[in-house]
């Protein structure tokens, strides 16, 4: 047997479809989402004082909210870049685990969050924002991963996808990152109020975007198309195609 031969039958050996990963996915997102409620419990009142109480647990149910989102607006963009893959390898596997690996942190840092908010203590709140700025920092990290890996690997994506796309939206995963360390930044340095502004408006961005910049608000459109003129596109599994 020839040698190509060979290496294509070994290649395409460790090659799958995306229904299990897929799956597992939602179900690790799933759990993810159902650990944020563990944080609304019922609050400790005296007799005929439990609407003041209710009320004074509103850091813990804006942390709830703002994390069910951010997780729904995750869901979203992950189930759009799989509408894009054909099949996956071992590498794109394990870029995917990382997603999953980091977007299993929020619950953390939202419950940290919510205490230091019901607490009330500056220096506390500041290092509990810096604790959800390191979080959302790493999940975009994986999601630039995956958006690289794919860009390099344009075969692992459907025919009709564009070989440049997984390249164009490396620059979304780079926004959160330096956004979300800059906010962390801005929450320790100034007031934790302007990191958690920041916080809110990341999901919004990456809800907008969840199809990919392509298909995001008009100036983003305008963006990347002028970013796109004289680009040459490469031939499809060959090289990285944004560059």
């Amino acid at each position: 047997m020839p040698k190509g031969e060979m290496r294509e039958r070994r290649r395409t050996a460790t090659r799958s479809d995306t229904s299990r990963a897929v799956a597992f996915s939602d179900a690790v997102i799933a759990i993810v989402i159902t650990l944020l409620v563990l944080d609304l419990r019922p609050p400790k009142a005296e007799p005929g004082g439990l609407l003041s109480a209710l009320l004074g647990e509103w850091p813990t149910y804006l942390a709830y909210a703002a994390s069910y989102i951010y997780l729904a607006v995750i869901w979203l963009n992950h189930k759009a870049a799989f509408s894009r893959i054909r099949e996956m390898d071992r590498g794109l596997q394990w870029a995917n685990l990382g997603i999953l690996a980091t977007l299993a942190l929020v619950p953390w840092p939202t419950a940290v969050i919510a205490e230091t908010a019901r607490t009330g203590n500056l220096e506390d709140e500041r290092v509990a924002v810096g604790l959800y700025a390191i979080v959302g920092a790493l999940l975009c990290l994986s999601w630039l991963v995956f958006f690289s890996y794919l860009a390099r690997h344009a075969d692992l994506t459907k025919e009709e996808v564009d070989d440049s796309f997984f390249a164009r939206e490396r620059p979304r995963a780079l926004i959160g990152v330096v956004l979300y360390l800059a906010a962390g930044t801005a929450g320790i340095l100034i007031h934790p109020l302007v990191a958690s502004v920041i916080f809110l408006l990341l999901p919004a961005f990456y809800g907008f975007t969840s199809h990919g910049l392509d298909h995001g608000p008009g100036f983003l459109r305008r963006g990347v198309e002028h970013g796109d003129v004289g680009r040459d596109t490469s031939s499809r599994g060959t090289g990285d195609p944004g560059q």
